[in-house]
């Protein structure tokens, strides 16, 4: 677990980021090219964990079916017009071998960027795909056994989900990775979990990454739970991620694992042993703008919500300034980054980029620079750079209707923040697309007797209220669509 109560992660599109450098530089840039100047600012902004996306070793298999899928091939045109096949390295998640890509530098470079990083006081993410493995991973040829196999039958009724391999063993008909409600990934072959040597295998996969980065986040984590799988393939399983969580914190005792989760199962794999898990159900909620069904999802416990993982944005979901309209997107930024877990922040979404770029892309289009959006992410992280939102104490206070029959009280969220006797902060949000009136009662008792000065760290406002009045009847506000406030409160 993180040495921060609530830590602070950028995810970084590792290719894409080199790619740019590369054409700075003149010449093909490795993980030794990152500046300093780069990793000192994403320390300034307050990160302590950097995700580095795709850095492992990706082949040539995957990579000419990547440029060879009409499908795909359409998404990647649309997010770059001048696509060419250059542009198309294969997925990322099509992992070859667990070993740094050669195009990075190796695994010397990214060990002398982790040690850049740790000077910074940052740690290193990598990714673990549970799931699958690339078409030509060396298993295919000395452990076939490893992968889920099919029949001539099952090629013929489902070709989505099967293919004809050929090994140094002769033809294999091989299940591609897929979840249980889509078709199978075609640059990819599934793993078989029922088999205990390859879960063996992938653990040892799991210790040796380990001693490269300081945590994993694992896609779709949730694939290898023993009744998806089984309910995916017909094949019983035994439970992998305790046994794999365990066997890595026995030689790192501090290494963080991360889910990618869905389908409510984040509850579940933080039982697994995951230290976080994506929180899919706020920002689902928040898509929705449903004040009410977000204030319900804050509800639960602390145990469960300071591990959960909160985003606006990541490489799998649209651009939090596409699918976000303005205010919208700031006030459901406020709300996911300043409540417990880990804040999630994804590379471009500062700069309000609006672009989804697949994880199978090396280039990013270039897109114009969204001023206002930056400089409410420059405000917002000021703010959590603040030790009350890394180290507090967080609770959820009462609303009260402004008025009688005011239904618009029920359009806020609002929470404190408390750190010792003196830091405590409220934030308001008016989470809808109407003016919204409420008082909002402060549970700090001892305020009684005080002038309580409201100060907004995200905004002009600053006010004087009597600390009775704020504690028996509450704290009136009237703000417009998306409105929010982050007060700093001084009793004096």
């Amino acid at each position: 677990m993180s040495s921060v109560r609530y830590p602070v992660l950028y995810q970084i599109n590792t290719r894409v980021w080199l790619t740019g450098l590369s054409r700075a530089l003149g010449r093909c840039a490795t993980l030794d090219d990152i500046p300093d100047a780069e990793l000192d600012r994403l320390a300034a902004l307050g990160f302590d964990w950097v995700w580095l996306l795709s850095v492992w070793q990706t082949g040539p298999a995957a990579q000419l079916i990547s440029r060879a899928h009409a499908g795909w091939r359409r998404e990647f045109a649309e997010t770059l017009p001048d696509l060419t096949d250059d542009d198309i390295a294969g997925s990322g998640f099509a992992i070859r071998s667990y070993t740094v890509h050669r195009d990075l530098g190796g695994a010397e470079a990214l060990a002398r960027l982790r040690q850049r990083l740790q000077q910074r006081g940052l740690k290193l993410m990598l990714d673990f795909v549970p799931n699958h493995m690339a078409p030509d991973h060396d298993w295919i040829d000395t452990h076939p056994d490893y992968f889920v196999h099919g029949s001539e039958a099952d090629l013929v009724r489902s070709p989505s989900n099967y293919c004809r391999v050929q090994t140094s063993n002769g033809p294999l008909i091989l299940a591609h990775g897929r979840d249980p409600y889509f078709d199978g990934w075609p640059d990819t072959l599934q793993l078989d979990y029922g088999n205990p040597e390859l879960q063996q295998a992938m653990i040892g996969e799991l210790k040796r990454i380990a001693g490269q980065c300081d945590g994993l986040r694992c896609d779709m984590a949730m694939l290898v739970l023993p009744d998806v799988f089984e309910r995916t393939w017909g094949i019983r399983a035994e439970p992998f991620w305790p046994k794999a969580t365990e066997a890595v914190r026995r030689e790192h005792p501090h290494f963080l694992f991360m889910a990618e989760v869905y389908w409510d199962l984040e509850w579940t794999m933080q039982q697994q042993g995951f230290d976080y898990a994506y929180d899919k159900q706020m920002y689902d909620r928040l898509r929705d703008a449903n004040a009410r069904t977000v204030r319900e999802h804050l509800h639960a416990g602390l145990d469960y919500q300071q591990k959960l993982a909160r985003f606006l944005e990541n490489h799998d979901e649209p651009r939090a300034a596409a699918s976000f309209e303005p205010g919208k997107h700031e006030a459901g930024a406020v709300i996911t980054f300043l409540t417990p877990g880990l804040r999630f922040f994804h590379q471009g979404q500062f700069d309000g980029c609006r672009k989804r770029i697949s994880p199978h892309l090396v280039r990013a289009p270039v897109e114009p620079v969204d001023a206002c959006l930056q400089g409410f992410y420059e405000n917002l992280m000021t703010v959590l750079r603040q030790p009350v939102f890394r180290e507090g104490t967080w609770s959820q206070v009462e609303i009260v209707p402004a008025w009688e029959g005011n239904w618009t009280s029920d359009c806020f969220i609002a929470w404190t923040w408390q750190r010792g006797d003196c830091e405590r902060w409220l934030v308001v949000v008016n989470y809808a697309g109407n003016q919204s009136q409420c008082y909002v009662r402060i549970p700090f008792a001892d305020v009684t007797g005080s002038t309580v000065r409201l100060r907004d760290m995200m905004g002009p406002a600053a006010f004087d209220r009597d600390g009775d009045d704020l504690v028996s009847r509450g704290l009136y506000l009237d703000l417009s669509p998306w409105g929010y406030h982050v007060f700093e409160l001084t009793a004096c």
